[in-house]
């Protein structure tokens, strides 16, 4: 599944930026080739290869697997029904935001890890 969401991030980000498949294979260090193939959803790459063009996009590894545009049916067809994630009534996120607004979603990220431990030990 990683690998669909990455490869679709990727033609985003590239459509988004006005950036060629060529133009990232360069400033990559990724052969054209690899990255055709990537794209193509035929390739499965190694962490070095993903940190290579996360850096190439100006964009941090963590968002290029874990944030998706696809809805969420598409994701399960993708998983063939096993999306994984957080307990239902929960969404992960990723955000930009100013310092003290980043303060309080992270006081209020740990008090929802804290809830999500707190109901698994209750139920084991």
């Amino acid at each position: 599944m990683y690998n669909q969401i990455f490869f679709t991030n990727i033609l985003r980000i590239l459509d988004e930026k006005g950036i060629t498949k060529e133009q990232l294979s360069k400033m990559s260090g990724v052969s054209m080739g690899f990255i055709c193939d990537l794209t193509n959803g035929k390739s499965n790459p190694s962490l070095r290869i993903m940190e290579n063009i996360a850096d190439a996009l100006d964009i941090s590894l963590p968002a290029l697997l874990e944030e998706t545009d696809m809805d969420s049916k598409t994701l399960e067809a993708l998983t063939g029904g096993q999306l994984r994630g957080v307990a239902e009534g929960y969404e992960r996120v990723s955000l930009i935001l100013p310092s003290h607004q980043a303060f309080i979603a992270k006081q209020w990220a740990k008090e929802a890890k804290e809830h999500l431990k707190k109901n698994t030990a209750e139920n084991l």
